[in-house]
């Protein structure tokens, strides 16, 4: 009696199933790497961009000109005043463990015609009147601002998009907010990093500036590609156990539990 075909044909399946397993756990935990590597190289450019010399007013880019990304994570110092009548203030932003705000302000610049909206700091919120602004001291003369460049201000989850035009938002768009305030913003907005001089009666702003550093996670590829290594390591391993091991061992306690006779017979 010929043996069945279905038994071939199933084995084929698992053999199939496990060749594409392991090559798709592979093919990822490849691409893994080759991202940490990515970020590896981003972190690197990060590094050199902030041992280099801050930019001055006169450097940054203008109005016109598309955003920078070799800008992106530079140190700027830059001189301007104030635009305080449209400051505004990004809400739901956490700093050291508390909710307040951000508060953002454009900063005219000096000799130029062009403004950068300039992410000042964090404020806390008032937890009985939610509608409450912070008081924050915002000098009126000229000003000397430090801080680093990003391609945007910070952004939070929202629903839909923005349409409040009140002092207090869930996020900003440099567009939208250059067509409200007719100013002509740059492409850029800088994070400031350290306090305004003289800014109120001690001589500070009162506002936390403590910025988390640009999130590269590196390590959390390499953990990826760990999982998707493991992965294919179990696929394969399984397939020897149930495929290989499992009907030899089998063969073998079968064998073992024939009588003599049958042995001889066989």
């Amino acid at each position: 009696m010929r043996p069945s075909g279905r038994p071939r044909r199933r084995h084929g399946v698992v053999v199939i199933a496990t060749l594409a397993g392991v090559t798709a756990a592979l093919a990822l935990g490849l691409w893994q790497l080759d991202r940490a590597d990515q970020k590896k190289a981003m972190q690197r450019a990060i590094d050199e961009r902030g041992r280099q010399a801050p930019l001055v007013t006169a450097a940054l880019p203008s109005a016109a000109e598309p955003p920078a990304p070799g800008l992106e994570h530079r140190r700027a110092a830059v001189v301007g005043r104030w635009d305080a009548a449209h400051t505004i203030y990004l809400d739901n932003r956490v700093m050291d463990g508390h909710t307040g705000f951000y508060v953002v302000t454009p900063l005219r610049l000096a000799g130029r015609d062009e403004a950068i909206l300039v992410q000042r700091g964090w404020a806390p919120r008032n937890a009985a009147r939610r509608e409450a602004l912070p008081p924050v001291a915002t000098p009126t003369g000229e000003v000397r601002i430090a801080g680093r460049l990003a391609l945007s201000a910070s952004r939070a989850y929202a629903l839909g998009r923005d349409a409040e035009l009140g002092p207090i938002r869930q996020n900003v768009d440099l567009a939208a907010f250059q067509a409200e305030t007719g100013l002509r913003l740059l492409p850029l907005v800088m994070l400031q990093t350290e306090p305004d001089p003289l800014s109120g009666a001690d001589g500070t702003d009162g506002l936390r500036r403590h910025w988390p550093p640009p999130a590269v996670d590196i390590h959390k590829h390499y953990g990826y590609a760990f999982q998707w290594f493991a992965l294919a390591a179990l696929i394969l391993g399984l397939y020897v156990w149930f495929q290989v091991l499992a009907p030899h061992r089998a063969g073998r306690a079968a064998r073992t539990d024939e009588s003599p006779d049958e042995q001889r017979h066989a």
